[in-house]
């Protein structure tokens, strides 16, 4: 099926070439059973592969059914997707079919996969494997002939390691992976899905439509859109109820981006955003390290120099070397420079100080890092926010330090 059409048909704004990706892999799996797992952030559309993934298969006259698991709660989510037994619990009156039966034949879309309970993962994967389920309360397997196609927003990879997903489950699921691009890396598509939601406000409302000026459209293309397409979404509604100038300029605009100045990069906006401080801090305690072991090896390398050890003897240019002869003592050691011996005693106590300069600054850092978790009761994500710097990074000092 031709890209273009797809679009008009399923109401999808956008040229930008991830997105084309994405659709023309929709439109090959259609035919075929395979199951499919959509990635994205939040916003970014992807119950939109779904639809045509079903609408274009064999299943298209049968039922497609969305489910978003993150919004069934834990205790009921087994009874939802797989149906119950009367009295199987309290408030089980009667029997009830779950949606995998309901679904018999068409498609199920489950949405924010990764939050599924853990017992309900062994569950899904049985459907998977052999189109097999159990009702709730019940000891009868039932089949279901049901196309799956799941999507999250979670760091699968993440959530595997941490086991809060099972590694099977996510290789059965992904069989096909589809990614969907967010919105900041579909710079020419912001302005085209704007002027979309504008329109279709302005039928909704019944008033004229908003348009942008120049240096809207700029700051609109700047922006980081942490909601991606449904935040864009929000923000044309917005102006399109609340702003009586139809004329929308950057100064309107900028009032409906939250952070805006903060999310761009400090030489536009003036300011340092906490991401910006956070990669400042990482690289200062990077160099710090690096510093510290250049200073052990300069000094460890002086010291055997001068007195003339032999395992290092053979392994050192002879201009370093002290058993050869030289009508002036010269040390070039890190682009340091030592012509006599009063100037090498002057060098030693530069590194003796620089030395100390770094202790001082390691027993800051330690002390910065046992206030901050004695502050926050020993929760490493609030002490790593505080302290600008990762959680992963807080982890490693906190390893270092024996803290």
């Amino acid at each position: 099926m031709d890209i273009q059409a797809l679009k008009q048909r399923f109401g999808i704004i956008g040229n930008d070439a991830q997105l084309n990706r994405a659709l023309e892999k929709a439109v090959m799996v259609a035919p075929t059973d395979i199951s499919v797992l959509v990635t994205g952030e939040s916003g970014v559309g992807k119950e939109n592969i779904p639809k045509i993934i079903h609408n274009l298969s064999h299943r298209k006259h049968a039922k497609y059914i969305a489910v978003n698991c993150g919004a069934i709660p834990e205790g009921t989510i087994d009874s939802e997707l797989f149906g119950h037994e009367k009295g199987s619990f309290t408030g089980a009156v009667g029997a009830r079919q779950g949606y995998f039966e309901e679904a018999d034949g068409g498609t199920i879309f489950l949405d924010e996969v990764g939050e599924l309970p853990l017992t309900t993962q062994v569950r899904l994967l049985r459907v998977l494997e052999n189109g097999e389920f159990i009702k709730v309360g019940s000891s009868k397997v039932q089949k279901a002939d049901v196309r799956i196609v799941a999507a999250t927003n979670l760091n699968m990879s993440e959530a595997i390691k941490k086991g809060k997903f099972r590694e099977d489950l996510y290789y059965r699921l992904s069989t096909i992976e589809i990614e969907m691009p967010p919105l900041r890396n579909r710079k020419g598509d912001i302005h085209l899905l704007f002027r979309k939601f504008a329109s279709d406000f302005a039928q909704k409302y019944k008033m004229p439509a908003i348009q942008l000026t120049e240096e809207a459209v700029q700051m609109l293309n700047r922006y980081h859109f942490p909601g991606n397409i449904r935040q864009l979404r929000n923000i044309a509604e917005q102006l399109s109820v609340v702003e009586k100038d139809r004329l929308i300029t950057g100064q309107i605009l900028k009032e409906y981006l939250p952070h805006y100045e903060s999310q761009l990069p400090s030489i536009v906006s003036g300011k340092k955003s906490e991401f910006d401080y956070q990669a400042e801090r990482e690289m200062m305690y990077n160099v710090l390290l690096e510093l510290r072991k250049e200073l052990d090896e300069v000094k460890k390398v002086t010291v055997d120099l001068i007195h003339g050890n032999s395992n290092i003897s053979n392994t050192i240019p002879d201009i370093y070397n002290p058993k050869v002869d030289h009508t002036e003592k010269y040390i070039d050691v890190k682009n340091h420079t030592i012509h006599n011996d009063e100037e090498a005693d002057d060098y030693y106590e530069d590194i003796d100080e620089g030395q100390s300069t770094q202790k001082t600054i390691e027993e800051h850092e330690i002390q910065m890092i046992k206030n901050s978790l004695a502050k926050h009761k020993g929760k490493r994500k609030l002490a790593a926010k505080e302290l600008g710097i990762s959680e992963r990074t807080l982890y490693r000092k906190i390893k270092e330090y024996k803290l």
